[in-house]
């Protein structure tokens, strides 16, 4: 068959194919134009989840006749003023978003200059150029684009429901909003999801101001700041406490040089930064922003633009993972102020419903129950000298209510002093069940899951003798050997170096196996079989992944934690407690246990009252 070249429409048609993948793919081409273009105000408007309009109106730079008339030619831009590919300091610059948009709908642009005394619009159907000619309109740009795919039918076969569609679209806009907090955006669809974003002060607070706008005001309470540099490149954001975790990565924000992108570097990252912090399956919300030297990385390896690739990649990946780390290690015990919400909302629902004890209801009947106060936990030792003890009193009973509370107060035995009550965990004053700790705080209350917070400082402490030296480990008197592919041995061997840093030592035994030489005193030798061969299956996604290691090792480490920590049942001492509430303070990571759990609820005196109507 001989080769022929293919009609411009058709390469058009097919460059959409790469490029316009589904209506929020057009809408982040034609967003990114207009701040290319410098607007402070962009409006959009969809329709059927974009598929029957999409619009996008700006206050940017504009174009003249001559300008726009090029505008929808292929590989035309005014992004590329040197051609230089490796320096790109723009969104846009392939100059295929609207040729091979205009290649599959019906597009209609409208555009005034700054300079220029009229504005021009030009009309590209399916493919086919009208215009330009004259027309009216403020300084900026409008771009309309209707029935999207109607020349590509079989693409609309592809494209999920119009709502589904609509909200890809205000995620676009969301995530590009992120980025620009100086720009005003609005967003209206015929399907709801609209928003409007105002103009957002410069700096942190305005970043976390517009955050908030998109994510939700919790994401501002449980918000870590974070700033790194190192070597040219710039890290700032903000991430979620560990104890406020999503079911899936979809609320994690990271942008390049302003650009959105998913990569799995960053992906890797993250999950190596908060991997002894969350519980299994759970994943931190997070919004990063790493500037970079445009010669530093390349933005041209997806068609998209959703990835990129850094000329140091390690760089980038380290940068992240320590920033990330020392900023969740400065929050030390800081938690979650929703689990407190969450306490009163509970008590609240519970005293409210039918039968609940907190509501008081005169009794049914006559019914009397003896009590006697000498068998309360919190009974003086003995009266004072002189006076007689009274006798049992009778009050009425209240069968929803029987539950008894083990409650030690010795606490009170040591009046607290005003340093532990202005301390952030505040004074112990009870023991609950001989597993929870009742602290109390200038404003409000703690209650302490002793268990889960004395394992997370034993954990901390065995992590730190584990950094501060080398990992011990056996020399095992017959390896052992792990068969593999080839691929996944030479893998393996390659990163022998760095492994013998975690304590395990292999080499290669053939063609298709290494042998395991010596392991970590903590592990056995069929679980350094394992770890081997996870160690292999993650280096074969990503040569840089080393991170099975670590996190096999600090299982190990919270297994130990979990032993050597005070369990549940156990009574304390006043000053026990006390010093627990004080260690808690010092130790990063110590609001939640090493599976992800809280280990502390904070309820303000405020919200109390307000519990019992007393406010």
């Amino acid at each position: 068959m001989p080769v022929r070249r293919l009609d411009p429409v058709l390469v058009d048609r097919i460059a959409a194919g790469e490029v316009v993948e589904r209506p929020a793919s057009a809408l982040k081409e034609l967003v990114e134009n207009a701040l290319d273009a410098g607007a402070s105000r962009i409006d959009i408007a969809v329709e059927a989840g974009g598929r029957r309009l999409i619009r996008v109106a700006d206050n940017g730079s504009g174009m003249n006749a001559e300008d726009l008339d090029l505008a929808v030619e292929r590989h035309a831009t005014s992004k590329l003023p040197d051609g230089d590919l490796s320096a790109i300091a723009t969104l846009g610059f392939r100059g295929e978003a609207l040729p091979s948009i205009g290649s599959v709908a019906t597009l209609v642009i409208s555009s005034r200059a700054e300079a220029s005394l009229h504005a021009v619009k030009l009309r590209v159907d399916q493919g086919r150029k009208h215009g330009p000619a004259p027309c009216a309109q403020a300084q900026g740009t409008q771009v309309e684009v209707r029935d999207l795919f109607a020349a590509t039918p079989a693409r609309l076969k592809f494209l999920k429901t119009d709502r589904a569609e609509a909200r890809a679209c205000a995620d676009v806009a969301h995530r590009l909003a992120m980025a620009h907090q100086g720009v005003r955006f609005s967003f209206a669809s015929d399907l709801g999801a609209g928003f409007d974003l105002p103009v957002c002060e410069p700096g942190e607070a305005g970043l976390l101001a517009r955050l908030a706008e998109i994510m939700g005001e919790e994401f501002r309470a449980n918000a870590l700041r974070v700033e790194a540099l190192r070597e040219g490149l710039r890290l700032e954001g903000f991430a979620g406490l560990p104890t406020w975790h999503r079911a899936n990565a979809s609320e994690q924000y990271l942008f390049v040089n302003g650009r959105p992108v998913r990569d799995k570097l960053f992906a890797g990252a993250i999950r190596a930064a908060y991997m002894d912090y969350l519980p299994q399956g759970r994943h931190p919300a997070l919004v990063l922003f790493l500037t970079v030297e445009p010669r530093e990385v390349d933005v041209n390896v997806h068609p998209a633009k959703a990835e990129v690739r850094f000329r140091d990649p390690g760089l980038a990946r380290g940068l992240i993972i320590g920033a990330l780390k020392q900023s969740l290690a400065a929050a030390l015990h800081r938690a979650t102020p929703g689990k407190g919400a969450a306490a009163l909302d509970l008590i609240a629902r519970r005293s409210e419903a039918p039968g609940a004890g907190f509501s008081y209801r005169p009794p049914q009947a006559p019914a009397m129950a003896e009590w006697d106060w000498r068998t309360s936990p919190a009974r003086p030792a003995s009266s004072p000298p002189g006076v007689a003890e009274p006798e049992p009193q009778s009050f009425g009973s209240f069968p929803e209510f029987s539950a008894s509370l083990a409650v030690d107060a010795r606490a009170h035995e040591e009046p607290p002093t005003q340093d532990m009550l202005d301390a952030p965990l505040g004074a112990a004053r009870a023991q609950i069940h001989d597993s929870y700790i009742l602290a109390q705080t200038r404003d409000g209350i703690i209650l302490v899951d002793q268990h889960a917070a004395h394992e997370r400082l034993v954990y901390e402490r065995l992590k730190a003798a584990r950094e501060g030296a080398r990992v011990e480990r056996q020399a095992l008197l017959i390896p052992a050997i792990v068969e593999m592919g080839r691929g996944d041995v030479e893998r393996v061997a390659e990163a022998g170096p760095l492994l013998a840093e975690f304590g395990l030592v292999v080499e290669p035994f053939g063609p298709g196996a290494v042998a395991v030489v010596e392991i970590p005193a903590a592990l056995k030798i069929d679980d350094a079989q394992a770890l081997v061969r996870d160690l292999a299956a993650a280096m074969r996604e990503d040569d840089r992944a080393l991170a099975p290691v670590e996190k096999r090792l600090h299982h190990v480490l919270a297994t130990m934690a979990c032993h050597h920590s005070v369990r549940a049942g156990r009574r304390l001492r006043a000053d026990e407690m006390n010093a627990l509430l004080r260690e808690m303070e010092r130790t990063p990571g110590s609001g939640q246990c090493n599976h992800g759990r809280p280990t502390y609820i904070e309820i303000k005196l405020a919200d109390l009252e307000k519990l019992f109507d007393r406010k």
